[in-house]
């Protein structure tokens, strides 16, 4: 996983790569044991947006949070559907040549042409998937909150009994999300995600449109939080939330254990 000095480096750094594309396939694998196959998928969402502000440099979701829940997820026998809020082509950030799980990834063929390829919202049945997971990025601050088709896909999904889940900034996609019942779905529970004090860490709290933590506890959530680039994980209620990049992993076994419970 990434390590705080490369996140930082990065983040400062506006890199941005390009979509993710299969690395050659160098050799055949021995067949490894089928993990048990699931009635529902699990659907992850990831940002359309890639400016940064008006900074001139470019964002996107950061790979790391989706690579290591899908790795965690993918063997324990569930199929992952990628959506995003415009569909197709998504840029990423984060791209670390020496985490093995990215590289699983990018050798992937059937996963890199999802992700190259994401659906659209309007392309979502709900009924299929036992649980939605927002991955980070900063690029999520601008087009996650308000877009209500994705909104009514995780309420949906919860009100069936499913898993709601984000980590890092992906937690900005949970902020408008209602309950048939009005209510909305962080209102009375346990939430975290990048914190102010990190924004400030990477130098973009004047940059990102808005407080994801000020947001969160505005929306009667609440905040639980560690230092700066630590792992933490929150479960509450069919609810999971984690913090950074370092968490990502631990947000896809807690939607593993979830979903098993």
């Amino acid at each position: 996983m990434m390590q705080r000095r490369n996140l930082l480096t990065v983040i400062a750094a506006g890199a941005v790569a390009s979509p993710v594309f299969a690395a050659e396939n160098k050799g055949a694998l021995a067949p490894a044991e089928e993990p048990p196959k699931r009635d529902k998928k699990i659907l992850f969402v990831i940002t359309s947006h890639s400016d940064l502000g008006k900074t001139g440099k470019k964002t996107g979701y950061w790979l790391s949070e989706v690579t290591h829940p899908w790795k965690i997820l993918k063997d324990a026998g569930y199929e992952i559907d990628f959506v995003s809020p415009k569909g197709g082509a998504c840029a990423f950030e984060g791209d670390d040549p020496s985490d093995p799980v990215n590289k699983e990834f990018s050798q992937d063929m059937v996963y890199q042409k999802k992700i190259n390829f994401t659906l659209k919202p309007s392309d979502i049945k709900p009924d299929e998937y036992a649980a939605i997971y927002y991955a980070g990025g900063h690029g999520a601050m601008w087009d996650f909150p308000d877009n209500k088709e994705l909104a009514a896909i995780a309420s949906k999904i919860y009100t069936n009994g499913g898993v709601v889940a984000s980590v890092c900034h992906g937690a900005a996609g949970l902020i408008n999300i209602k309950l048939p019942n009005g209510t909305y779905l962080i209102n009375g529970k346990k939430i975290n995600s990048f914190t102010d004090s990190e924004e400030e860490a990477v130098n973009l709290k004047n940059v990102v449109p808005f407080s994801l933590e000020t947001k969160l506890k505005a929306q009667h959530a609440h905040f639980e939080k560690s230092d700066n680039f630590q792992t933490h994980c929150v479960v509450n209620d069919r609810v999971i939330t984690g913090q950074n990049p370092m968490s990502a992993a631990a947000v896809g076994s807690a939607i593993k254990n979830a979903l098993a419970s």
